[in-house]
Parts: C-alpha cells; structure tokens; sequence
C-alpha cells in the first residue's frame, strides 16, 4: 500500500491580515460555514484549518490548476479532526485513488500546522 502526504505551516499573522483587509469576502472564499463555526472567530483555528486544506493540494499534487478552498472542508474540532472533500478535489482523490485520510492540526503562538496522509488503494 502506499499513500500521498502533505503538510503545511501558515503564519497566524498572514490569516489575521487578510481578515483585517478582506474580512467576510475572503473568511466565506476560503472557509465552509462549518469551519467558521469550529473555529469561532480564533485565528489560530482558521490558520490550522488553512493549513491543513494546503496540505491536501500538496498531497494530491495539485500545482498549476486553481483550487477552490471551500472544497476542502476541516469537519470537528478538538482532538481528532477530519477531512471531507467536495467537487473537484474529492474527484481528484477518487482518480488518485484515496481512501482513508487522516489529518493533525496544531498551532503556536505565531505559527499553525497541519500534516495531512492518506492510504492510496
């Protein structure tokens, strides 16, 4: 068996310049209504869930197509997470052949990481 993993680390800063310059258009952009409820307004929260739908474009080796954020969906809080994926990024894993994925979040004072693997079948 063999599996596809990414991971990535976000600055808190970078996610709460964007929401001090765009606000709701880039929160309901980037994140599902979901995730903005999970996170509750934290940007240590937001900065980990962004994470972690990086991690997946570099799992999946997405690098010169656009991706739409909101298609990779962080689901739960606390200790174990999960993904769910949407339209062209959950087709993306079928072709690819993903199965079971398991994603970590975790955060800083300054930073936020997420280390997403899954089984390819």
């Amino acid at each position: 068996m063999s599996h596809a993993l990414g991971c990535d680390l976000v600055a808190l800063s970078d996610i709460a310049e964007s929401v001090e310059a765009f606000g709701e258009r880039f929160l309901t952009r980037v994140f599902t209504a979901g995730e903005l409820a999970a996170a509750r307004g934290d940007t240590a929260r937001l900065a980990a869930r962004f994470a972690a739908k990086e991690a997946v474009i570099k799992a999946l080796a997405v690098t010169d197509e656009a991706t739409v954020p909101t298609e990779i969906e962080v689901v739960g809080a606390g200790v174990a997470p999960t993904l769910r994926l949407h339209g062209a990024m959950a087709r993306r894993a079928r072709s690819q052949r993903w199965g079971e994925i398991v994603v970590t979040l975790s955060h800083t004072d300054c930073h936020a990481m997420a280390v997403v693997l899954a089984e390819i079948d």
